[in-house]
């Protein structure tokens, strides 16, 4: 069970660009084919993203790098 005490920090579209180095488009691409996490909207026109889905997730491509080859 979540902690309701427990605080969610969202990441924008140019955080998330910046911290993953994809593009825009390849962002959305990736969450459409589900091997990026899904956006949050936050507004009725605003999205983001769980920070800590998106440290999951470049955890998971480094654990993934050696075992590619």
């Amino acid at each position: 069970m979540s902690d309701m005490n427990e605080v969610t920090k969202f990441m924008r579209m140019p955080a998330v660009i910046e911290a993953t180095g994809k593009a825009r488009q390849t962002i959305y691409d990736n969450m459409k084919a589900g091997t990026f996490p899904k956006a949050v909207r936050i507004g009725p026109r605003s999205i983001a993203w769980d920070a800590d889905e998106i440290a999951a997730w470049q955890k998971k491509v480094r654990d993934e790098r050696g075992k590619a080859d």
